[in-house]
């Protein structure tokens, strides 16, 4: 008998032990009735009437390829990351309203949403230039609007690529190639003109220094340097011959001799 009350004991016990796995939670439910309760990762004792549904809270991923318009009109291919997870606090509502498959049902529909209205507002050469950030952030931002209320977390949105139409994207490179050039041009010219100011400076100063020279030299000047030369001929042992005389100025001539 006490062993069969024991056999019993640990039946009730095992029926009532349940574990959540690292990165879930555990919806319980009653009767097919959602109580609102929710466990948290480990082991857990709940009521063995009581069943215990398993729903991830970790980050998961969608990639949403779609063709989508542009605001003239043109038919772009975008492929879209999306990156969320379930709001734990709102595991229990989230069960109850959509069920498990809560992905399926509102996350990718409703990115499907975002991303026509988003690329709608803006032009193809736009999309396909400096807009894509921008358009990242509208579709999140129109994500977590949306998403949010529904106990969904949108963590974040990439634009992997953006496919135009062969002929758009030829001419759109060709005009960015285009800008690129006359920047580059734009630049070599910049760089002539400073060379050329620096040269004009250069010449400018060399002449403004030979106009100081030539206004410091006089007939009294070299006279001096003559003489100053002379005294020094005189002091030297180098053989020579010394003029006195000179019909202009009275300064020496020297004769080397041969």
């Amino acid at each position: 008998m006490q062993l069969a009350i024991l056999v019993l004991v640990i039946i009730l016990v095992l029926a009532s032990t349940t574990s959540i796995p690292t990165g879930n939670v555990g919806v319980l439910t009653l009767f097919g009735r959602v109580t609102g309760e929710t466990l948290p990762e480990g082991i857990h004792l709940v009521n063995p009437l009581k069943s215990v549904q398993k729903l991830s809270v970790q980050t998961q991923s969608v990639k949403e390829s779609a063709n989508v318009p542009s605001n003239e009109g043109l038919i772009l291919a975008l492929d879209t990351s999306l990156l969320f997870r379930l709001d734990k606090n709102k595991a229990a509502f989230v069960y109850q309203t959509v069920g498990d498959n809560y992905a399926e049902k509102i996350v990718e529909p409703t990115l499907r949403a975002a991303i026509r209205a988003s690329t709608s507002a803006h032009s193809a050469n736009a999309l396909y230039t400096n807009a894509r950030e921008l358009v990242q952030q509208q579709i999140q931002d129109e994500l977590t609007t949306q998403l949010a209320p529904r106990g969904v977390i949108v963590e974040n949105v990439l634009l992997r690529d953006v496919q135009l139409p062969a002929m758009l994207k030829g001419s759109i490179e060709a005009k960015q190639q285009a800008e690129q050039d006359a920047l580059r041009m734009s630049f070599i010219l910049q760089k002539e003109k400073q060379e050329a100011e620096r040269k004009r400076i250069e010449a400018q100063g060399i002449a403004d220094f030979q106009k100081i020279v030539a206004a410091g030299i006089s007939a009294q000047l070299l006279e001096w340097k003559g003489i100053e030369a002379t005294e020094k001929l005189a002091a030297s042992s180098n053989a020579k011959v010394v003029i006195i005389g000179n019909s202009k100025n009275g300064l020496p001539l020297v004769l080397e001799p041969r």
